[in-house]
């Protein structure tokens, strides 16, 4: 490059010959008139075409480049993977070739289906309280010290970018009304409009362009917190970015290193916590505060939230013979009386709620097996079978549901089934739980137990007294000293013998 502008200035400027610019350069004339006559103040120099190692694998890789552009992004396999696998048929190039190679045959395809205009966006400007954004992804941690895929939960205000994470074992209609709930309460209100991709807890169908059928507990949900559900077109998810990129975020912000903790409830505590001190830290990008300041700004503009969606998914159920309805691979429990009938399960995300005849009969915590490898559970609630152990009370002695009696009616049952009929007086002691509180009858057996006196009776008598407010223990009568006699009498058999001798006696015949 300074060659050349030495030979121009020489000629132009200096008009010396080429004969003495020859002299001078050690150059050919023929080459000083090539740059003088070409007239260029830069030169381009050939890049000579060298052969590489990829080239007898470049068909192979451009094959593999094409299967994998059509799997889902979670599939498709990496640049170095890709790179693995060439070296196991026989590559020994860099792994900086075979990057090179793939970014130029994106680029060529992207050029060959016209689709290259589609990284170009238009900014986006929201008003105070006019929009949310929500997204799902899939995160890790630690619970319980076993290491627990999540179904994580994002919201994001569109105007102050406030957001809030909330993560479940599943991604269920229950779910994600719950997230909902949680979302409204952190964030301070309700948007006017809801912003979702395509997901199947709402979108029954897509239709052409925005036409929707959305799922009817999803539209009572839009419709109890009085918002507006937009969904964006299939595959855009630019159309949500916030939320798209606050998943991408939350990766690096809360989820590495990976959260060690005892339960979920414990895990979502902490990641609401972590959000809300998120947001007194994080710049809000387009205006000069915080987001914790652009979020106190907009909080006065969101609808008010009110009473909480109740947000259950219902499923028909019948009671099997042994009193339990099943769900999920696992059991659970009903009162005897609805045995062999119909019921309604109504499924939160921590809890189990039987419905009969309009009123809720039961409730069990929620059981939730990730491996399919592992067996259904049995929830038993003992107090469900008191009904059939009156007519049934050999049932006592191996009953699953009465293995996890309180401690104070499995002694007394130890106590109770070494006589005879004392599986029946068990039975019966447990009736008593239907009709008085059982923290009474429990303190009843308790203190039998420590009198020594096991029994139905004694049971029964100190249940009374403490329904009746009297003391359960006796007042300790202390009694006077015992009379002492002065003179002690001495034992004389004969006066019988003397009594027999009476003529007046009269003895019993």
């Amino acid at each position: 490059m300074a060659l050349l502008s030495v030979i121009r200035r020489w000629h132009f400027r200096d008009q010396l010959s080429i004969r003495e610019i020859s002299r001078r350069t050690g150059l050919s004339r023929n080459t000083v008139r090539k740059y003088l006559r070409d007239d260029t103040v830069e030169p381009v120099f050939k890049v000579p075409e060298r052969p590489s190692k990829l080239d007898a694998f470049a068909d192979k890789l451009s094959a593999w480049l094409r299967a994998e552009s059509t799997k889902s992004r979670k599939q498709k396999r990496t640049i170095k993977q890709l790179h693995a696998d060439l070296v196991s048929l026989g590559y020994d190039g860099s792994y900086g070739r075979v990057a090179a190679f793939a970014r130029d045959w994106k680029a060529d395809r992207q050029r060959e289906q016209q689709t290259s205009g589609r990284g170009t966006f238009v900014p986006l400007a929201f008003e105070p309280g006019e929009a949310f954004q929500f997204d799902w992804s899939e995160d890790w941690a630690i619970i319980g010290g076993e290491r627990t895929k999540l179904q994580v939960a994002h919201f994001k205000l569109s105007y102050s970018r406030a957001f809030i994470v909330r993560a479940y074992l599943l991604q269920t209609h229950e779910m994600l009304f719950d997230a909902h709930n949680h979302a409204f309460r952190v964030l301070g209100g309700v948007p006017r409009r809801g912003i979702y991709d395509n997901m199947k807890t709402a979108v029954d169908k897509v239709g052409r362009g925005k036409d929707r059928q959305v799922n009817a507990r999803f539209s009572a949900l839009v419709s109890h917190y009085l918002f507006e559900a937009e969904f964006c077109n299939p595959a855009s998810g630019w159309e949500k970015g916030q939320v798209e990129k606050n998943v991408r975020d939350a990766r690096h912000r809360l989820w590495q290193p990976m959260p060690r903790v005892a339960s979920l409830e414990e895990l979502n505590d902490w990641l609401e916590n972590r959000c809300k001190d998120l947001w007194q830290t994080i710049p809000h990008g387009t205006q000069p505060e915080t987001i914790a300041d652009i979020w106190a700004e907009e909080v006065s503009k969101l609808m008010q939230v009110g009473r909480l969606f109740d947000g259950f998914v219902e499923y028909a159920k019948r009671v099997s013979p042994t009193c339990l309805v099943h769900f999920e691979r696992n059991r659970y429990s009903v009162p005897a009386s609805f045995a062999n009938r119909p019921v309604s399960l109504r499924v939160y995300p921590d809890r189990i709620a039987v419905i009969a005849e309009g009123l809720s009969v039961c409730e069990h915590q929620r059981i939730i097996n990730r491996s399919h490898d592992r067996p259904g559970r049995t929830v038993y609630d003992w107090r469900h079978y008191l009904a059939v152990i009156q007519r049934k009370p050999g049932a006592l002695r191996n009953g699953a549901p009465f293995a996890e009696l309180p401690e104070a009616f499995t002694s007394l049952q130890r106590h109770l089934l070494k006589k005879p009929g004392g599986d029946r007086e068990m039975a019966e002691i447990l009736a008593l739980v239907l009709h008085h509180d059982e923290r009474t009858v429990l303190t009843a057996v308790e203190t039998a137990l420590d009198a020594g006196v096991p029994t139905k009776t004694h049971v029964l008598n100190l249940l009374h007294r403490l329904t009746d407010g009297k003391p359960v223990t006796p007042p300790v009568i202390r009694a006077p000293q015992a009379l002492s006699l002065s003179q002690e009498p001495k034992a004389k058999v004969e006066r019988y013998d003397a009594l027999r001798k009476l003529k007046e006696a009269r003895h019993a015949s």
